[in-house]
């Protein structure tokens, strides 16, 4: 796997370890009159080599129940590998239902890993987050966009241009901080936690690659009040 691969994927040389790689879609379930999250993204979200109690979505919405929010469990639509393409697709071949009280979105790092152009990726995370808006009901701030975590601090890594990844990722999270910006979506930056695991293996998944369910609860932990704020 290298940077500039194409039709490749960040987490696809690793299915094989620890937990399974999902290929399919999180189903959605009847609405009980209960808060409905849908959470979109990649491999991130989906918890690639974490157990789905360890999801950050999932953690999260755990962390809201435990503050009083009548919170589902979140809806995911979500697969190791995905583009903002394939995401794009995903939502326009199987729509969710409308509207949800929260929408997140963490897109972008297969983009980078595969060399696909900054423009290319503005683009299509621009569609992106004019459709999470409307998922949630045309509620700017019910949309919340999570940064772009930096993997150049993993074990897979070591053998990869490390600043060239990470000058990547903050060139694709500049863009997307800014498109959230345009649209009045909220944005909250776990890349520097994410960067954290540069001295803590603890924070690395199994298959040295992805991140551990520790590193996804700091996440969760940065997620709940945001999404608590936007429900006020």
């Amino acid at each position: 796997m290298c940077g500039c691969a194409k039709n490749k994927a960040v987490g696809s040389a690793v299915a094989g370890s620890g937990r399974r790689a999902d290929t399919g879609i999180v189903e959605q379930v009847k609405d009980t009159g209960q808060l409905r999250w849908l959470a979109l993204g990649d491999s991130y979200t989906i918890g690639q080599s974490v157990e789905d109690s360890e999801r950050y979505a999932v953690q999260a919405a755990g962390l809201l129940r435990a503050g009083g929010a009548d919170m589902k469990e979140p809806e995911i639509i979500a697969v190791t590998g995905w583009t903002t393409q394939n995401l794009l697709d995903a939502i326009k071949n199987k729509p969710p239902l409308p509207a949800y009280a929260i929408v997140t979105l963490l897109i972008g790092v297969n983009n980078q890993y595969q060399g696909q152009s900054l423009a290319t990726y503005s683009s299509q995370f621009t569609s992106l987050v004019a459709q999470s808006i409307q998922l949630a009901g045309n509620r700017p701030g019910r949309v919340i966009v999570l940064s772009i975590p930096d993997y150049s601090v993993t074990p897979f890594a070591a053998g990869l241009n490390r600043a060239a990844i990470a000058r990547d990722i903050d060139a694709f999270n500049a863009a997307g901080r800014d498109i959230s910006g345009q649209y009045k979506v909220r944005w909250l930056d776990v890349t520097g936690s994410s960067r954290l695991a540069a001295h803590d293996p603890g924070l690395i998944a199994a298959d040295s690659l992805h991140f551990s369910g520790r590193e996804y609860r700091n996440w969760a932990q940065l997620l709940a009040p945001v999404i608590k704020q936007a429900l006020q």
